[in-house]
């Protein structure tokens, strides 16, 4: 009797099912079937509708808006999956929520990072894939091997395509140094830094600006993009500096409360970020809007583990 059971699976709660099917479709192979519901209370009621037993499973579920919601769904497939004796269970979190408290830098707060790294860890899952963590030292949380891809080849390569002249990679923290020296080495382009100062939880204000920009074009880079406040007072400070034109590019587009509406006042020739999180525009939104598909990149990513191939040559 022949087997013709599939050894890879992946699944996909109701974070970001499009991005699933992406990958899916890189991969040429059919997406795990699962009934992800809600009980009438409003508790998560879910089935995998297919046979798992001894297969190599990702379950994709960005832990983006609603958070709470889309980390539970994650917990209990991944609970589901252990239950139905899945043979490699991978977590492929593309945007990995919680991750701004990565440490106690004041008194009486949590490390929120970690607690949602153990809560993971703990259901019994083999490893996590995942796209530009908010910071670096998250993959120390975990106790299981996680595989950190970053988004800079695929946007890196997107304006390298654009041929910008006279370019300059500004990064809108000092927290974000390392990232925009990538890119301005990938790019051939000059670094400056917007110093600033956290005014509140969601407000910043400029302190100065480290580096030249006048008369330059300027790419400003940034992990998230969450109320958009740092990117646009980054993007207002450069433009106040001489700056020519400015483009935005980020990794995870969060968009939370006023960030399309500060956006579309900030002095902005083009915004580029990736699906890690599913982008909803607003209507006549002003700003050219580039969404660039991280599904090649975590689909390579997924037939390397799969296969138990290198995954750093993705890194370069």
């Amino acid at each position: 009797m022949g087997i013709d059971k599939p050894d890879l699976l992946i699944f996909s709660g109701n974070a970001h099912p499009q991005l699933a099917a992406e990958i899916c479709s890189y991969l040429r192979i059919a997406s795990g079937k699962a009934t992800v519901g809600r009980f009438p209370d409003g508790e998560i009621d879910l089935k995998i509708e297919n046979d798992v037993r001894g297969v190599d499973v990702y379950v994709v579920q960005p832990t983006c808006p609603p958070v709470n919601d889309n980390l539970m769904e994650l917990l209990l497939m991944i609970d589901c999956l252990k239950r139905a004796s899945a043979d490699r269970i991978t977590a492929v979190i593309p945007y990995f929520g919680y991750a701004r408290k990565d440490r106690k830098d004041e008194g009486r707060v949590p490390i929120s990072a970690k607690m949602v790294a153990n809560l993971i860890a703990q259901t019994g899952i083999d490893r996590v894939l995942t796209v530009d963590l908010h910071a670096t030292q998250i993959q120390g949380f975990f106790d299981i091997p996680v595989d950190h891809l970053f988004a800079s080849p695929l946007i890196g390569d997107h304006f390298r395509k654009m041929s910008i002249p006279d370019l300059v990679v500004v990064s809108s923290d000092v927290g974000g140094i390392k990232m925009a020296r990538a890119y301005a080495k990938r790019l051939n382009g000059e670094l400056a830094i917007v110093d600033k100062r956290r005014a509140g939880p969601a407000e910043t204000e400029v302190m100065n600006l480290i580096g030249q920009v006048e008369g330059k074009n300027v790419l400003i880079i940034d992990d998230l993009i969450s109320t958009a406040g740092t990117i646009c007072d980054a993007a207002g400070a450069v433009k106040k500096h001489g700056a020519k034109s400015i483009y935005i590019a980020a990794t995870h587009p969060v968009m939370c409360g006023p960030a399309w509406k500060r956006l579309a006042e900030a002095p902005v020739k083009k915004l580029v970020v990736t699906n890690t999180i599913p982008v909803e525009l607003p209507e006549r939104f002003a700003v050219p809007v580039e969404v660039l598909s991280i599904a090649p990149l975590l689909g390579e990513a997924i037939r390397r583990i799969h296969l138990n191939l290198s995954v750093s040559a993705l890194f370069t």
